[in-house]
């Protein structure tokens, strides 16, 4: 609870009630194990050699390393392995791991007990020994031996199993592949063969166990084998009798009668070509026939040799008739003798092209004939083909069901005569890297100087403890060393009052709390520590009251200006115009100075502004406390540091140009977050559209880059919000003050304690609340606590 009757250190502990106690006093403590330092090193040396004769009766134990690496990327000898491997690296120390837990499983370690031995040996809980001397005697008398069951076989052998398992420790070296059997006995040899056996066995088993799981496959798939084979059989079958009911015969490639609709529909178009080819013929002799001209004059008469040589006598005859024309009377025998011969081969051309045109005529009729035959021929297949058609829909789905039978079949065999192959193939990459040798020092006991170190500290403490115990039972406790008995107050200095105070503070009694208005009683104390006495103590933070006296309203759509952003045209109530003294702007500028004070020397101070409930309120009066301190002439770089709602920007990021600042590099994270300068003396810096951390950490950066500039006498901060996260702590903590800004419609008590309760240990920095009276006032009852 805040109190202006004295400071704030919240961090200072409540001065404890010191009570004498009694106690050692070293010095005498030191003078009565001198006194008995004979008895003591006495004591020390009895237990050094209690310790090594301890330690000589420890059986020795010999410690042999044998290494392996196991790789779980196995051999590719086929291309199709029995089990995946393993692609990551996750998957890899995961095969690694199970390939180091088999090493210690029982089958392995079976094969090692039955190897060596180790049910007769006595170190693993054989009788081999006992056993030979009962033996011994039991002949001398002429008796035999019990032969041992097999039950008592099977206790023996677990007896040596569990033993041999506390034998042998398995190490896996971090980031590899390489595994460190490690194995111990009382003989070093045994220890080295013990070993070398172990991982002998271990890479049999390994074989054994591919072979197996090879073996189990073959088996499975031959065992699957014959029912698909008897399967494909009988898919067969039924297609090959479907095909014979239904006379589907034909290639590989189609049916034969695919195959004869397609050659009749082809030598039906042929007919067709021919019997138009033949009406052509007869067409054109025809019309030669009826023109007045030569009668010849077509295709087939000028190819005729018979009308060629007819059509020669006939041109001679005419010829001839011509020449005795002239010479000869119309009566003349010789002239008519002539003409006759000329009408004669004129007869007998035209006969001529008459059998030509009858031929013709034939030949269409024919033509005809066999289009017509080709025709019903082709109806006839194609209704054939419809009934194959629907037929063959049955067919397709006997095929389907054969090839997949053959499919299945095929892969199993196949797959049935790699897995048969690879019984015989060592597929592990596993190997032995490092056999294991004879130890040449034993691994336990230790050195027997250690021993000898160790008890004889051990004796000294325990005598040293002994003295003490009785000294403190039979001769009385030490006496306690005089403490100064004095009792001190902690003076708690009074902050200096500040130069100007606050009208409200002046006039309104300041109320506490009954438990802290009661006089606390006066605890006795220890002087105070340097570090005590130099620690600084928080100032009494200084009250300001924004009133509707102190500002404006206007119409920010109505009244903004084009030719840059102002900020008294927001819509926000900003301070009236002018320099006028009033009491607000007098304890804004004692919070600016105290916060230049403790921002000890440097050239640009950092004020954040912080506030519970609205942040709306918070961002007005923080853009107040800016304009105030660019009336008075300071260089002000005010930047949005509230990364949920950044009222702010929301203001001034409207249509307006975004220039660069001075050095054209100050900017939050982008091009769009740049500052922006104002007709009111200050520069803004909009919140950046990213995370709050990554913001946090721009907006940073930027009072860096504007500290080392040198461009601005002051930065504020609107923000951060509450709650805060961790970028937003690191912003407080680089802030030089802070100023709370409480809404008086609601409980300014609660408000505050929930600011400092906020803040922690930033809370120091506070030198400052607002009282913002502009924001609409409830009626709230204020409590007893009053922090103004």
């Amino acid at each position: 609870m805040l109190d202006y009757n004295q400071p704030i250190d919240r961090a200072r502990p409540e001065a404890p009630q010191h009570r004498p106690q009694a106690g050692f006093n070293v010095l005498e403590l030191v003078n009565l194990l001198w006194r008995r330092k004979i008895a003591i090193a006495v004591a020390a040396l009895l237990g050094a050699t209690l310790a090594v004769t301890v330690g000589k009766s420890l059986t020795p134990r010999y410690t042999a390393t044998a290494q392996l690496y196991v790789d779980p990327r196995e051999l590719q000898l086929v291309d199709r392995e029995l089990t995946p491997r393993a692609q990551d690296v996750s998957g890899m120390s995961m095969v690694v791991e199970s390939q180091a837990r088999l090493i210690t499983s029982n089958s392995v370690l079976l094969q090692v007990i039955q190897q060596a031995d180790l049910d007769k040996d006595p170190e693993f809980g054989g009788g081999a020994d006992g056993k030979g001397v009962m033996s011994s005697l039991l002949g001398l008398i002429g008796l035999q031996p019990h032969a041992p069951s097999a039950a008592e076989k099977k206790e023996v052998q677990l007896a040596a199993l569990e033993a041999l398992n506390r034998h042998i420790t398995i190490r896996k070296t971090e980031k590899s592949f390489i595994v460190d059997i490690e194995v111990w006995s009382t003989d070093p040899a045994k220890a080295a063969m013990l070993a070398n056996t172990l991982t002998s066995a271990y890479l049999a088993e390994s074989r054994n166990s591919q072979a197996s799981a090879a073996r189990r496959a073959t088996n499975d798939l031959s065992g699957r084998l014959k029912e698909l084979r008897e399967r494909l059989r009988n898919a067969e079958t039924v297609l090959a009798t479907y095909k014979a009911q239904n006379n589907f015969v034909g290639t590989q490639d189609a049916l034969i009668s695919d195959q004869q609709l397609s050659a009749s529909n082809q030598r039906l178009s042929a007919a067709r070509a021919a019997t138009m080819d033949a009406q052509a013929r007869l067409d054109q002799i025809e019309a030669s026939r009826r023109t007045t001209a030569d009668a010849g004059a077509n295709s087939e008469a000028l190819q005729s040799p018979t009308i060629a040589n007819l059509r020669a006598q006939y041109a001679d005859a005419r010829k001839k008739y011509a020449e005795q024309a002239g010479e000869l009377g119309p009566r003349h025998p010789a002239l008519r003798q002539t003409e006759k011969q000329v009408e004669d081969l004129k007869r007998t051309i035209n006969e001529e092209i008459d059998r030509f045109a009858q031929s013709a005529k034939n030949d269409l009729t024919r033509a005809r004939d066999f289009e017509a035959s080709l025709s019903r021929a082709l109806e006839a297949q194609k209704r054939q083909s419809v009934q194959l058609s629907q037929a063959a829909v049955r067919l397709r789905e006997l095929e389907r069901e054969a090839d997949a039978s053959r499919d299945v079949y095929q892969s199993f065999l196949k797959r049935s005569r790699e897995t048969e192959e690879q019984e015989t193939l060592n597929t592990s990459a596993a190997r032995i890297i490092g056999e294991a040798t004879v130890p040449q020092r034993r691994s336990f006991p230790p050195a027997m100087s250690l021993f000898a170190m160790i008890g004889f500290i051990f004796g000294a403490i325990a005598a040293s403890s002994w003295f003490v115990a009785a000294e403190l039972l039979f001769a009385g406790a030490f006496a306690p060393a005089p403490a100064p008995a004095r009792s001190n107050r902690i003076p708690l200095p009074r902050a200096p009052e500040p130069s100007r105070a606050p009208e409200t503070a002046r006039s309104q009694p300041v109320s506490r709390a009954p438990e802290v208005a009661e006089a606390l009683p006066e605890l006795a104390a220890p002087p105070l520590q340097p570090s005590m006495v130099e620690k600084p103590l928080i100032e009494k933070p200084l009250i300001a009251r924004l009133q509707e006296a102190d500002v404006i309203h206007t119409l920010g759509a109505i009244l903004a200006t084009g030719g840059g952003i102002d900020l008294t045209r927001l819509g926000w109530p900003t301070l009236r115009p002018g320099f006028p003294l009033t009491t607000l702007l007098n304890a804004w500028r004692d919070m600016r100075a105290t916060a230049a004070r403790r921002a000890g020397g440097k050239t640009m101070p950092v004020i954040a502004l912080v506030g519970a409930g609205e942040t709306t309120g918070r961002s007005v009066t923080a853009l107040n406390f800016a304009l105030a301190a660019a009336r008075d002439g300071a260089r002000v770089l005010m930047i949005d540091a509230d990364h949920q709602a950044h009222p702010l920007s929301n203001k001034v990021s409207r249509p307006v140009k975004s220039e660069p600042s001075k050095v054209g590099w100050l900017s939050i994270g982008s091009k769009a977050a740049r500052e922006i300068k104002t007709l009111n003396g200050i520069s803004i810096l909009p919140a950046a559209e990213r995370d709050a951390g990554k913001a946090t950490d721009a907006i940073r950066k930027a009072i860096e880059q504007a500290r080392s500039a040198g461009g601005y006498d002051l930065v504020i901060l609107d923000g951060p919000a509450a709650p805060l996260t961790a970028g937003s702590r690191k912003l407080l903590d680089d802030a030089d003050a802070l100023v709370a800004v409480l809404p008086t419609s609601l409980d300014i008590n609660d408000g505050l304690e929930e600011i400092l309760s906020t803040l922690g240990r930033a809370e120091r920095k506070l030198v400052g609340v607002v009282l913002d009276e502009l924001t609409p006032t409830a009626q709230a009852r204020q409590r007893g606590r009053q922090y103004a």
